[in-house]
C-alpha cells in the first residue's frame, strides 16, 4: 500500500507540474552551432527557462517572453546566422592590424553581410557568398573583373526574378561586380545562374519570357478577382494568352511645308554697256594719222547701249523633324478563355441541383472581361466565356449566418488540449484503478475471526491449522493446501445449509395442507408412468 501511494503521488506531481509548466515555442530555428551556443549562453544569463531540440537547431522558451527574447537579443547582434558582419570590427584592434589583415576582415565582413541580405529572401534558408576582388596594382595594364559565387540553401524552388534579383543585390553591393559575373548554386548542386560571360541572351530570354508570364498572371487574377465576386469563389477559371512585341524601334521623320516659306536673304546684280563705232575707223591711212584728223573722219557710225540685271531670292521653308521610340513590350493580342460554373440550390430533399447561367448573365460577364483587359478589336482581342458545369460541386450550400472565427484554434491550441486530454484521461484511470482499490482496501474492516473453526488436517490424519473466519491460518508447509480445503469445507457448509431450509420449508407446507399435497405427488406418479 505505501509503495503504491507512492507511485500515486509521484504520479500527480508530474501531472500537476506538466499542467502548470509554461507553454514552450520556437525562439529560432535552423539555427547554425555557433549561433546556438551564443544564444543558449545569453538566455542563461538572463535566467530564462529554454529547451533545445533538433540537436540544438531549435530553442524554445516559454511562449509569453518570445517577443522580448528577441528583442533582447537582437540589441546583442544575436543570432550572427553563422557569418560576421561589420560587427568584426568591433573587436579587433586595429592599431597593429597590418593592411593585409584589414582587406581580409572587410571581405569577411562584406561576405557576411550579404549572406544576411540573401536569407531575408523568401524561401531561402542559409547562403554563403564567396568574393573575389582582384587587388589593384600598379603599372599593370589588364584589369580582372570582380567575381561572386554563392551556395544557398532553399526551401522549394526559386523564381528566374529571384534569382536575377539576387545577383543584382551582390552586383550593387561589390564596386566593379556585374551581375552576369555573379553565379548561384543551390544545396543539391543545381546551378541556377552561371555566372559565365556569353550568357546574356539566355538571360535576356528567359526576362522577356518571365515579362510575358507576369503580365498575364495580373490579368488572370484581376479577371479572376471580378468573376469571383459575381459567380463566387472557386467557381470560375481564367486563362490569358498575350502576344508581345520586345522589338525596340526607332522612328525619325523630316517635314518640309512649301506654304510656310520665308525670303531669308535677295541678291541683285546690274551691268550696263554704251559703245558707238563708225564706218571705216579701223581702216590706216596717212590722212588719220594726221592733226585734226577725228574731225574728218566719216560720220556715218553705229551706237551700241547694253543693260544686264540679275536678282537672287534665297527662301526658307519650315522643316519638322520627329523621332519616335516604340519601346519593347507592346501588346499585339489578348486571348481569354473564361469557364464558369452554373448556379447550384438546395431542393426539398436537400439535395444539390444545377442550374445553367443565362446567356443574359454570360454577356455581362464578357462585357466585364473586356473592360477588364482593355480589348480592342482592330487589334485582334478574343473573350471567349462559356458555362459548363464543374466536375466537383460544392459540398452543400451553408446557411448559417454566424461568422468565421469565433471558435478557430491554431495549431498550437489544438496541441495544448490534446496534451491535457490525454493527462486527464490518464488521470481518471490512476484513479479508478489505483487509488480506488486501495481506499477500499484500507478502509474495509477485517473479518471477524472464528475461534471454534474446525482444524484442517492433511492426508494423514495431522493438524495444519485451523479455519478463522472462512480462511486458514498459515503454517509453514502447508498453506496453499489448507487455503484450498477451507474454502471447499465453506462452500459445502454453505450448500448444506441451503438444502435443510430447503427441506423444512417443503415439510411445513405439506403440514399445513396435505390435501394439496396429496394431489400434487398423484400428479408425479401420473406423469411418470
Amino acid at each position: 500500500m505505501f509503495a503504491v501511494a507512492a507511485i500515486m503521488i509521484g504520479f500527480f506531481i508530474f501531472v500537476i507540474a506538466r499542467v502548470t509548466d509554461p507553454r514552450m515555442t520556437a525562439l529560432y530555428t535552423d539555427l547554425a552551432f555557433e549561433d546556438s551556443t551564443a544564444v543558449v549562453r545569453q538566455l542563461e544569463s538572463l535566467n530564462i527557462q529554454h529547451e533545445l531540440r533538433n540537436d540544438g537547431a531549435i530553442v524554445l522558451v516559454p511562449k509569453e517572453e518570445v517577443l522580448k527574447v528577441r528583442m533582447r537579443l537582437a540589441e546583442l547582434g544575436l543570432p550572427t546566422g553563422g557569418s560576421i558582419g561589420y560587427e568584426i570590427f568591433d573587436k579587433s584592434d586595429t592599431l597593429g592590424a597590418t593592411s593585409f589583415v584589414q582587406n581580409i576582415n572587410h571581405l569577411r565582413a562584406l561576405e557576411g553581410e550579404l549572406s544576411r541580405t540573401i536569407r531575408t529572401i523568401e524561401r531561402v534558408i542559409a547562403a554563403r557568398v564567396h568574393l573575389v576582388l582582384p587587388s589593384k596594382e600598379l603599372f599593370r595594364r589588364d584589369k580582372r573583373s570582380p567575381t561572386a559565387s554563392i551556395v544557398l540553401k532553399l526551401r522549394g524552388a526559386m523564381s528566374g526574378g529571384q534569382i536575377r534579383a539576387i545577383q543584382h543585390i551582390v552586383a550593387t553591393a561589390v564596386d566593379g561586380l556585374q551581375p552576369q559575373r555573379v553565379s548561384i548554386v543551390d544545396e543539391n548542386g543545381r546551378l541556377l545562374a552561371s555566372g559565365a560571360k556569353g550568357d546574356e541572351s539566355g538571360v535576356v530570354a528567359s526576362s522577356l519570357e518571365e515579362r510575358t508570364v507576369t503580365f498575364e498572371s495580373r490579368l488572370r487574377d484581376q479577371i479572376e478577382e471580378i468573376i469571383s465576386s459575381v459567380v463566387g469563389p472557386g467557381r470560375a477559371r481564367v486563362r490569358v494568352a498575350a502576344q508581345m512585341d520586345y522589338n525596340r524601334i526607332t522612328k525619325t521623320s523630316s517635314t518640309f511645308d512649301p506654304d510656310s516659306q520665308v525670303v531669308r536673304s535677295t541678291q541683285t546684280r546690274e551691268e550696263a554697256s554704251d559703245a558707238s563705232r563708225g564706218q571705216g575707223d579701223n581702216t590706216v591711212s596717212t590722212g588719220n594719222q594726221l592733226p585734226n584728223a577725228g574731225n574728218n573722219a566719216n560720220p556715218d557710225k553705229r551706237k551700241e547701249t547694253a543693260s544686264t540685271t540679275e536678282e537672287t531670292v534665297n527662301y526658307e521653308i519650315s522643316k519638322t523633324t520627329k523621332t519616335e521610340v516604340l519601346e519593347a513590350g507592346r501588346i499585339n493580342r489578348i486571348s481569354v478563355a473564361v469557364l464558369v460554373d452554373g448556379t447550384y440550390a438546395n431542393d426539398a430533399n436537400g439535395e444539390l441541383v444545377y442550374t445553367a447561367r443565362t446567356p443574359e448573365q454570360l454577356n455581362r460577364i464578357a462585357t466585364l472581361v473586356r473592360s477588364a483587359v482593355g480589348f480592342d478589336k482592330v487589334r485582334g482581342d478574343q473573350v471567349e466565356v462559356v458555362n459548363l458545369r464543374f466536375a466537383e460541386a460544392p459540398n452543400r450550400i451553408s446557411t448559417d449566418t454566424t461568422p468565421d472565427g469565433l471558435f478557430d484554434f491554431t495549431k498550437d491550441d489544438i496541441l495544448y488540449m490534446s496534451e491535457l486530454g490525454v493527462i486527464l484521461l490518464i488521470s481518471i484511470l490512476a484513479l479508478l484503478f489505483g487509488v480506488r482499490p486501495l481506499i477500499r482496501r484500507i478502509i474495509t474492516p477485517d473479518e471477524a475471526t472464528d475461534e471454534n473453526a474446525p482444524a484442517l488436517l492433511t492426508a494423514d490424519g495431522e493438524a495444519i491449522g485451523s479455519v478463522e473466519g472462512g480462511q486458514a491460518v498459515d503454517s509453514v508447509d502447508g498453506m496453499e493446501q489448507a487455503v484450498v480445503t477451507s474454502q471447499a469445507i465453506a462452500e459445502a457448509q454453505a450448500e448444506g445449509e441451503v438444502h435443510a431450509s430447503t427441506i423444512a420449508t417443503v415439510g411445513d407446507l405439506i403440514e399445513e395442507n396435505p390435501n394439496e399435497a396429496v394431489i400434487i405427488v398423484r400428479g408425479w406418479l401420473h406423469d411418470a408412468a
